[in-house]
């Protein structure tokens, strides 16, 4: 079984922000890349909270959907 959630995600480097994020500063979303096991996602308001990994398979199909629309708010 694969790492599915980092406990404290402060330690690794390199977060990004959304681009689908807005820039008022509320509900960010922060991905990291290019870690191994995955895709990590946090929460940016809280840099020390928890980040759930997402299969990278899994992540592109999202990644893809949003950008096509397919996925409605």
């Amino acid at each position: 079984m694969t790492e599915s959630r980092i406990a404290d995600s402060a330690w690794l480097n390199g977060w990004r922000k959304s681009s689908y994020s807005g820039p008022e500063g509320g509900s960010c979303l922060e991905v990291l890349d290019n870690y191994r096991l995955g895709v990590p996602v946090r929460d940016s308001k809280n840099p020390h909270g928890p980040a759930v990994i997402i299969p990278a398979s899994a992540w592109a199909s999202f990644v893809a959907a949003v950008r096509s629309g397919d996925l409605s708010s």
